[in-house]
């Protein structure tokens, strides 16, 4: 069975984003025997870890690589199956930084409306995982001019992770298609 790599998008973004586009053509030009899926996930996260464990099912040869809230998750996943898992500009205790962005929103994949609650945060800060138990699983991608995240806070969450911080950026990740190579490597594809 081939390795299953799963790309995790951030909050209000899709399989559609930027990066998610870009690491979906890296895998299928050079790991295209690699079962390589970028999800569309609810915003309720709930229902977002409850897909991401569905789709993974029973396989343990898996690879996360998670942007932002999708870092979050990843983290969430790979601490419950010990897998490897990639993070660009992670989200540490999301519920911090998204209570500031109640309200509703539109999916553009999934075509629907969601709203974004204060139980949705009441619920990210019971996930979130106290501490690391395998931080070595972990490659943490970091810019220090993510506007939207203090990159701070994943440096002392990700202790003992191998962790990559660049000077400048933003919260997009800046050059990130020239980490993919990276990322896949981390993945252990080859």
């Amino acid at each position: 069975m081939n390795k299953k790599v799963v790309y995790l998008h951030g909050f209000a973004s899709s399989s559609l984003s930027d990066k998610a586009v870009q690491t979906k053509a890296f895998f299928q030009q050079h790991y295209p025997h690699t079962d390589f899926s970028a999800l569309d996930l609810p915003y309720e996260p709930a229902a977002a870890l409850a897909l991401i464990q569905q789709h993974i099912g029973q396989q343990r040869d898996v690879a996360l690589i998670g942007s932002s809230l999708g870092g979050f998750l990843a983290t969430c996943i790979a601490e419950q199956i010990s897998c490897r898992a990639c993070l660009i500009n992670p989200a540490v205790a999301p519920h911090t930084v998204l209570n500031q962005h109640l309200g509703r929103y539109y999916h553009p994949v999934l075509q629907q409306h969601y709203d974004v609650t204060a139980a949705h945060m009441a619920a990210l800060e019971q996930l979130m995982p106290v501490t690391l138990q395998q931080p070595h699983n972990y490659l943490v991608l970091l810019q220090s001019g993510d506007e939207v995240l203090d990159y701070r806070l994943a440096l002392d969450y990700y202790q003992g992770a191998e962790i990559k911080l660049s000077e400048g950026g933003d919260h997009s990740y800046v050059g990130y298609a020239a980490q993919l190579a990276t990322i896949a490597n981390f993945c252990q594809l080859a």
